[in-house]
C-alpha cells in the first residue's frame, strides 16, 4: 500500500495483524500537529492507528526505491532473450533480513 492509497483506507475499517511489541517513538511538533490534523479529519481512525498505516506505507515505498544493482549472476532471461542478472544492491539483504525477522515475531507470538 502506498501513502497516496492511505487516505481511500482510512475511510475504511482496515484489518490487519498486529505485533505484540510497541515502539515508542517522539514526534517532531510539527509532525504531531499532522498526526492530529489526521485524526481529525478521519475520526474512524485512531493516532496509533494513522502512525501505523503511514509507517507501513513508508516502508513499502522504501523498499521499492532501493536501487537495483546488477550482479555477475544470471539468473533468467527476459521475454526478449536477454540475461537478467541478479541483484546485489540493498534489496535482496532488506528482505532476507525482513523474513527472518518475521519469522522470529511469530515465534514469539505462539511461545
Amino acid at each position: 500500500m502506498t501513502v497516496k492509497e492511505l487516505v481511500s483506507n482510512w475511510l475504511q475499517q482496515a484489518q490487519c495483524k498486529l505485533t505484540e511489541e510497541t515502539y515508542q517513538v517522539n514526534l517532531t511538533l510539527e509532525d504531531a500537529a499532522k498526526i492530529d490534523a489526521l485524526a481529525e479529519m478521519y475520526p474512524r481512525r485512531t493516532k496509533e492507528q494513522l502512525v501505523s498505516e503511514l509507517v507501513s506505507a513508508a516502508l513499502a515505498e522504501l523498499e521499492i526505491s532501493f536501487p537495483y544493482v546488477q550482479g555477475t549472476k544470471v539468473i533468467s532471461i527476459d521475454e526478449l532473450g536477454e540475461p537478467v542478472y541478479e541483484d546485489v544492491g540493498p534489496t535482496p539483504q532488506f528482505l532476507e533480513k525482513t523474513k527472518e525477522n518475521l519469522q522470529k515475531q511469530r515465534l514469539q507470538k505462539t511461545a
